[in-house]
């Protein structure tokens, strides 16, 4: 463990200031406190200022290398807070959410072929759309099912995962949708590390160690049993609307990826990750906040009488961070073939089986590819992992089906997918002599799932069955698996070349 780096300042974007360096143990003070919130030569003395609370994100007597915990010094201890009440299923359609993707779950259940979701409307009050994708694609455009305006945890619905959060194994993969804030009210996940992906709307995080902005283009990690609260901010016509694509994973916690001969160098580097600043807000006026927390993928909630953003300051490594993907140092091969798009991995999480991950977050940023006599384009592949495309702007170019941006691709395990037949003939056609650079028109990352993943309920009926890229095949298949319309399409082809000569 390293010790705190120097913070970083705030910019017009993103007021706040930040600690940096993933995996760093830190100390933080708010500055009116400074000297006095934290202290010096133990965690918990007999007298002191504030409240020393700890929390543990690993068991006591984990490995060091893996031990993640943190101390809070705070007004008023968490524990000062009503009844724990239970949320109806019915109430608010927390019924969008799923935890257990096992076999025996009546609500999920596993698809051999591949998936698409077009971008979920954002409710809002007068159901004020104007923003969204063209009128066309808009009435296509699924809904979570709630009316008016929406908050961040309101505004989740599960589409897909694997395991059970009881069982300390799996991922859950929801999108989110919110057009308000949620005022004085704060989640608490139990049942997993967040990995939250904007794709629209910028949103302002307050977590008990302070603060983060999250934009499109970087990430957000909150580890289970955080408290945390989220504001949209306003866009440039005067509006919340936000969405985006959360990872939840279920008893391991997201790491950065071994680099092996790449070096020192390379991927995400770990000083692009941003950990917030001690902020307090124990000096407001005191009242009601409202807590909701998740277990288990049901929903609780109780009220305090104070803010649970009342920490002077603390010090540990289970702290919720940030990382722009500009950041991002890409690898690949330079001279033929391709390289997997494991090169790629930002963050990944180990599962119970050694040497196999869980999950891996590729990225694909601006690039150069100089492969020479090679296809360029993505391979026709079968995978043994579960493959979710999410597009943060522009269009996903690597499948037959068109997703858009705030769309979804899910292909399941060893199941055949690639590009249309169009696309591959047209490519052989193309010299691959020259470099070409891969520029930041399209943004979008992929969730590399290595085992099944289970659709809900809810998420099959939101479906659409995308089209065939380009005017050629039909919806239900490949149009290379077609050989007569193949054949017809290279004589149109060959014809079209001749009439140019």
């Amino acid at each position: 463990m390293s010790s705190n780096t120097g913070p970083s300042a705030g910019s017009t974007e993103d007021p706040y200031s930040y600690h940096e360096g993933f995996g760093n143990f830190f100390t933080s003070e708010v500055e009116k406190f400074k000297g006095r919130a934290v202290p010096k030569d133990q965690s918990n003395p007999q007298k002191w200022n504030f409240h020393a609370e700890q929390l543990n994100g690993t068991s006591f007597v984990s490995p060091r290398e893996t031990l993640q915990h943190v101390w809070f010094y705070r007004k008023t201890p968490s524990a000062s807070h009503g009844p724990i009440q239970k949320v109806e299923e019915s109430e608010k359609g927390k019924c969008r959410v799923e935890a257990s993707f096992l076999a025996t779950n009546d609500k999920v259940e596993y698809i051999p072929r591949e998936l698409c979701w077009n971008p979920f409307i954002i409710p809002a009050a007068g159901n004020n759309n104007k923003n969204e994708n063209s009128q066309k694609l808009k009435d296509k455009m699924p809904e979570i099912g709630v009316k008016g305006d929406v908050d961040f945890v309101d505004g989740i619905a599960t589409i897909c995962g694997n395991g059970d959060p009881t069982m300390k194994e799996g991922v859950a993969v929801h999108i989110y949708v919110a057009s308000k804030d949620m005022d004085n009210r704060a989640f608490c996940n139990n049942d997993g590390d967040m990995l939250i992906l904007p794709q629209q709307g910028r949103l302002d995080i307050q977590t008990e160690m302070g603060k983060m902005m999250v934009k499109p283009g970087e990430l957000a990690v909150i580890q289970a049993g955080i408290r945390f609260t989220v504001k949209i901010t306003k866009n440039k016509e005067g509006e919340k609307r936000a969405r985006g694509y959360i990872q939840e994973l279920f008893g391991t916690r997201y790491e950065l990826p071994e680099l092996g001969p790449i070096g020192s160098n390379g991927l995400a580097l770990p000083r692009h990750f941003k950990f917030p600043m001690a902020h307090y807000d124990g000096d407001e006026k005191p009242k009601k906040w409202r807590i909701d927390t998740k277990l288990a993928g049901k929903f609780w909630y109780y009220d305090q009488e104070s803010t649970p953003f009342d920490v002077a300051g603390w010090h540990g490594n289970y702290i919720p961070y940030k990382y722009a993907y500009n950041g991002f140092v890409p690898s690949g091969v330079i001279d033929r073939d391709q390289s997997d798009p494991s090169v790629y991995t930002v963050i990944r999480a180990n599962s119970k089986i050694p040497g196999v991950p869980m999950t891996e977050l590729y990225i694909f940023p601006p690039r150069w590819v100089a492969s020479r006599d090679s296809m360029r384009i993505p391979y026709y592949h079968r995978n043994m992992a579960t493959e979710i495309i999410g597009v943060i702007e522009g269009e996903y170019p690597g499948s037959s089906r068109d997703v858009v941006a705030g769309g979804l691709s899910v292909q399941p395990s060893y199941m055949p997918h690639g590009e249309t037949y169009e696309a591959y003939y047209n490519h052989t056609q193309e010299p691959t002599v020259a470099p070409v650079e891969i520029k930041d028109q399209n943004k979008f990352f992929m969730l590399h799932i290595s085992t099944h993943c289970a659709i809900t309920k809810f998420a099959e009926g939101k479906t659409v069955r995308q089209p065939l890229k380009g005017n050629r095949g039909t919806p239900s298949t490949y149009l290379g698996f077609h050989r007569e319309e193949a054949a017809a399409f290279e004589q149109e082809m060959e014809k079209q070349k001749k009439q140019r000569k």
